[in-house]
């Protein structure tokens, strides 16, 4: 049996897979944190949209405003 620190080449093969296996899974692992924070984020705001359309709507007159006539001179710029 010959003995040699030398890794042959087949299991230099595997080391260099290996190697690079944990390095994509390194990325992989940092593009999920980047869009798990990407969704956080997007989750944020799309509560506080939707806190601000609910003040909104109750700050509109009820029925929506659609019931009140429109005075078409409440439209014309000031200087008319």
């Amino acid at each position: 049996m010959e003995s040699t620190s030398e890794p042959s080449s087949g299991q230099r093969r595997i080391i260099e897979r290996l190697e690079s296996l944990e390095i994509k899974a390194s990325f992989t692992e940092d593009l999920l944190d980047q869009l798990n924070m990407t969704i956080y984020r997007q989750q944020e705001l799309i509560d506080r949209l939707a806190r601000e359309v609910i003040q909104l709507r109750q700050q509109a007159p009820e029925g929506g405003g659609a019931a009140a006539p429109r005075n078409p001179r409440d439209e014309l710029p000031p200087h008319y």
